[in-house]
């Protein structure tokens, strides 16, 4: 595109929450009701109940920077542009990748009107699913090794279970990855105890949804998919058994010395 371009819209990206309706915020809303275009991954534009002036621009999940140069290009041209992720953007998400393009692209991408919305991320769908697991000090780790590489990885899985974190997993496993979180649990068990609890999260706030809580000694990689968001507890985190109910997972706000 032309450096010199001189009509200028705006870009917002915007989370739509981890996939229920209910957990979409209304600024949300109002920056898709106040938009004309939508980019973003297939399942995510595909969630969104357009008027006839507002247009899709679906793509590949692995095509985040691609589909950020092109939102911010129809955007520098004087559009209204909305880019959708799952979730929050800012966490894995599209905000870092509009942001990267931004810095690799043109200087008329610098001149749009950029603004990200929070959403609901999932870990703290899941969070909420299971008690309080998030309640002291915490982590979130994505296990991809897609743009980092594993080695730095088990360094950041070993230094958090030194540290204390309870840990939340991102992109825990895929087709071309199935044993990496496997690999991932039997690096924490060799830091951690048996009894802190894990939870693994899939599609939470969904009709689909599914909660299971495990102890770290049981947990196994074939609990998990791409949809699932997985919390490891740290030798705070306790479970809180209850007659009938599935127990509650919570971590203490104060630290017990001694424990840790």
């Amino acid at each position: 595109m032309s450096e010199n371009l001189i009509p200028t819209g705006r870009l917002t990206v915007v989370g739509l929450g981890p996939g229920s309706p209910l957990q979409v915020t209304p600024e949300a809303l109002a920056a898709c009701e106040d938009a004309t275009d939508f980019f973003g991954y297939g399942p995510y534009v595909e969630r969104l109940t357009l008027l006839p002036h507002q247009r899709r621009h679906a793509s590949d999940n692995r095509e985040e920077i691609s589909r950020a140069a092109a939102a911010l290009e129809l955007a520098a041209r004087g559009g209204k542009v909305c880019v959708v992720s799952g979730g929050d953007p800012g966490v894995f998400a599209m905000a870092a990748a509009v942001c990267e393009a931004i810095e690799a692209g043109p200087p008329a991408f610098r001149q749009v009107e950029f603004s990200v919305v929070p959403g609901v991320t999932a870990m703290l769908a899941v969070a909420a699913k299971a008690g309080a697991p998030l309640g002291h000090d915490f982590c979130a780790i994505s296990l991809s090794d897609n743009l980092k590489p594993w080695s730095v990885i088990e360094k950041r899985l070993v230094a958090a279970a030194e540290a204390g974190f309870v840990m939340a997993f991102y992109n825990p496993v895929s087709k071309a990855r199935p044993h990496q979180l496997g690999v991932a649990f039997d690096i924490l068990r060799a830091h951690l105890p048996g009894t802190v609890p894990v939870i693994f999260g899939r599609a939470a706030g969904r009709p689909d949804e599914k909660i299971r809580i495990e102890l770290l000694a049981d947990a196994r990689a074939d609990m998990a998919d791409m949809a699932t968001c997985i919390i490891v507890g740290s030798v705070e985190t306790r479970l809180i058994a209850r007659d009938g109910k599935a127990p509650l997972v919570y971590s203490p706000r104060s630290w017990s010395a001694g424990k840790a």
